[in-house]
């Protein structure tokens, strides 16, 4: 059979198929060989790793440049499969294609955001890069799978010919798809929305239904918020457009810490001020910034003490705070115990006209 072959088979038609091969295979090991020369230039900016992820999209690129030779089919005899053997290097080509543009999406977004450092203690704008890009590139990739999913089914007649007949009668359809899928849009949009004015971003410090917690996920249709005791809350995109919630970090990380004391009118606000700058001096967890105590609220049986600070972030603002609270507390208990809130009661003896206190 094989002999049968090659009598049939022209000698033009196997030097075309061995140069044609030959140069898809010089073609191949020269990207390779570029690809990894400039990933091993520390001056460069191409991940060493770059290889692995785009060698075997390029191979299937060029293979299916390779099936379309009419040399490969002679040799094979499969001259009578041309139409399939065309369909399938299309279909290989676009498939390839589209996974080489996912390929090199993700290497863009590595070399962009190894430049930023989310864990840094000043990290606003890396987190607002962070959340930029991971939207972003979900909602690239959504659009380059749905444009090659298209373009691969519209490369077969009949199927090209429904879609024109679709497209004629597409007012009706895209009317009753829109009022029945305007939540799952209406999702898509806040997301995208999200992107680019950025009410949240990743790790910021955020109260949503008066849970107090930290942006984890942010993806086109749902947010992952990380609890402070480490459940996940999970919200539409949708929420953080249409209702109130608390960003503390949105513009920067540092925050105010308050802490409330209730007292006897008998306390000395002096001593307590001298008391709470001693305590923040000692401290690693102030930031040097606010240090104030300030009375907010006077009541019948205590007046309202609030012990002002700052920190660098919420969760030092947090550990800070309990600490203060504490020693601000001991300090009264062992120095000023007649200041601590307590209530009075007056009782009149029998056969006296005068109050005496107990």
């Amino acid at each position: 059979m094989l002999d049968e072959l090659l009598k049939n088979t022209t000698y033009e038609s196997i030097l075309f198929l061995a140069g044609g091969c030959i140069l898809l295979l010089v073609v191949y090991v020269l990207i390779v060989r570029i690809l990894k020369r400039y990933g091993k230039n520390p001056k460069y900016l191409i991940p060493t790793d770059t290889v692995k992820k785009v060698s075997l999209p390029l191979f299937l690129i060029l293979f299916s440049l390779l099936l379309r030779m009419q040399s490969l089919r002679q040799l094979l005899g499969f001259e009578e499969y041309t139409y399939w053997f065309k369909k399938a290097s299309a279909l290989l080509f676009i498939f390839a294609f589209t996974w080489l543009l996912i390929k090199v999406l993700r290497v863009i977004k590595y070399l962009i955001l190894n430049k930023y450092d989310v864990a840094a203690s000043d990290n606003y704008k890396a987190r607002k890069v962070y959340t930029q890009f991971n939207i972003l590139e979900r909602i690239i990739i959504f659009i380059v799978v749905i444009l090659a999913i298209g373009i691969a089914l519209m490369s077969f007649e009949g199927i090209r010919e429904i879609g024109v007949s679709i497209f004629a009668s597409a007012g009706v359809a895209g009317i009753i798809i829109g009022f029945s899928a305007q939540k799952m849009i209406g999702t898509i949009l806040a997301g995208i929305q999200i992107a680019i004015t950025q009410p949240i971003k990743i790790d910021d410090v955020v109260i949503v239904e008066g849970e107090w917690g930290r942006i984890e996920e942010i993806t086109l249709t749902y947010v992952v918020i990380k609890i402070w005791d480490k459940r996940r809350l999970v919200v539409p995109t949708t929420y953080f457009i249409e209702r109130p919630f608390q960003n503390w970090t949105k513009t920067s990380a540092d925050i105010l810490g308050t802490v409330y004391l209730y007292l006897d009118y008998r306390v000395s606000f002096e001593a307590i001020r001298k008391e709470l700058t001693r305590i923040l001096e000692n401290s690693d967890l102030w930031d040097g910034e606010v240090n104030n105590i300030q009375v907010t609220d006077s009541k019948a049986e205590y007046v309202e003490v609030r012990a002002l600070m700052s920190a660098k972030d919420s969760g030092t603002a947090w550990e800070l705070r309990v600490w203060v609270r504490e020693k601000l507390i001991s300090f009264l208990q062992q120095n000023y115990p007649e200041s601590l809130a307590h209530n009075r009661i007056y009782l009149k003896k029998e056969g006296q006209g005068k109050n005496t206190k107990g």
